[in-house]
């Protein structure tokens, strides 16, 4: 399938997965294997809303980015 930025997250048949530290709730980033090396976000509380594709190296250094303290400014709990 060619699953391309905005469509939606539905509509990609993969298996969905969130991270072990999200809320109960379901307030969270949900992650899919898109193919040939892409990554699928979505918005758990919204599953039928656009879907964000990456491709391995946009993926890499947002993770790199992430675990380097990045994004931490962005925390606001």
């Amino acid at each position: 399938m060619d699953y391309r930025n905005g469509m939606p997250a539905e509509s990609i048949a993969r298996v969905w997965v969130k991270s072990r530290a999200s809320a109960q709730v379901g307030q969270c980033v949900e992650l899919a294997d898109a193919g040939s090396g892409r990554v699928a976000f979505r918005n758990s509380t919204d599953p039928q809303g656009p879907a964000l594709l990456f491709t391995p190296g946009e993926f890499a250094a947002f993770l790199h980015g992430a675990k380097d303290g990045d994004f931490d400014h962005l925390l606001k709990i």
